[in-house]
């Protein structure tokens, strides 16, 4: 009966224990976000998601062109980065050349433990020169030079997670490699390839060093590839360093909504990995 309560004392000081960490972890994010919407929240309403911006001197005005413009640069760097790093780190699960996996490895680590302000000036180098302008694929590169490093290593190390036993019983059925893979293999490990994806795409979302060197910024709408393009980060930090009040105000608007991107992003793709692995279990 000692021994009984012993176990479960441990147990409820081992539970609380683990509540309070949590909440530790998340208190700092509560307060961040309350702060920011406290200093910025009379800026968000409807003309700042519906206009653009101002122009210098005056007062109001929005930013739809940097909101455009950081979901373009989002999505540009997931075309370059997100194929790279999925496959890259499918590669280096099964990879059975360990001294050439081994060598991808360090490089990818550099290539992630780099300023990310070198990869602006490795794509102003390769693109913008080249081209001669200011980019938004330009800064797509930059963004996904920076973002496939996590994505690689993040995937390696899902896929690592599978069991081994899962994989055999598929070849043992006849399922070739690439088939086990892609039917058994990856459905089994998308929420850890999910939150790869997720992690690639908020390491990438708040950069601002590299898209001076390639988008450069963009006051109106633009859609088109080739030409110069506005982000949210460019302009939180145009803002910022302003004298301006009302531009300070915006720009703490600013984090708000690329925060909220970034979670609404989250959220979708849960709900997706949610439906793949329902129909993965019942098919």
């Amino acid at each position: 009966m000692r021994r009984y309560r012993a176990r479960k004392l441990v147990n409820y000081f081992g539970s609380g224990l683990a509540l309070l960490c949590v909440m530790l972890a998340i208190l700092p994010l509560g307060a961040m976000l309350a702060y920011v919407l406290g200093q910025g929240g009379t800026s968000l309403n409807l003309n700042f998601f519906t206009h653009l911006p101002a122009p210098y001197g005056e007062s109001g005005g929005g930013m739809l062109n940097d909101i455009e413009g950081t979901g373009y640069l989002i999505l540009l760097a997931s075309c370059v980065g997100l194929p790279i790093g999925i496959l890259s780190g499918i590669y280096l699960s099964r990879s059975t050349n360990y001294r050439f996996a081994n060598t991808v490895r360090f490089f990818t680590d550099v290539v992630a433990g780099t300023p990310s302000i070198v990869a602006g000036v490795v794509a102003y180098a390769l693109v913008v020169i080249p081209t001669g302008h200011f980019s938004a694929y330009s800064g797509g590169a930059a963004l996904g030079l920076l973002m496939f490093p996590t994505v690689t290593r993040a995937t390696e190390e899902t896929i690592k997670l599978v069991p081994t036993s899962i994989r055999e019983a598929a070849l043992a059925l006849g399922l070739p490699e690439w088939q086990a893979m892609a039917r058994i293999i990856l459905p089994a490990a998308a929420n850890g390839i999910v939150t790869a994806v997720m992690l690639g795409i908020a390491r990438v979302a708040g950069e601002t060093a590299p898209l001076l060197f390639t988008a450069f910024g963009n006051p109106n709408l633009s859609f088109a590839p080739s030409n110069a393009v506005g982000a949210l980060p460019l302009e939180i930090w145009k803002y910022a360093t302003s004298p301006s009040e009302d531009l300070h105000r915006q720009a703490w608007a600013g984090a708000f909504v690329l925060f909220a991107i970034i979670v609404i992003l989250n959220l979708i793709a849960r709900l997706l990995t949610l439906r793949l692995t329902a129909r993965v279990g019942t098919g």
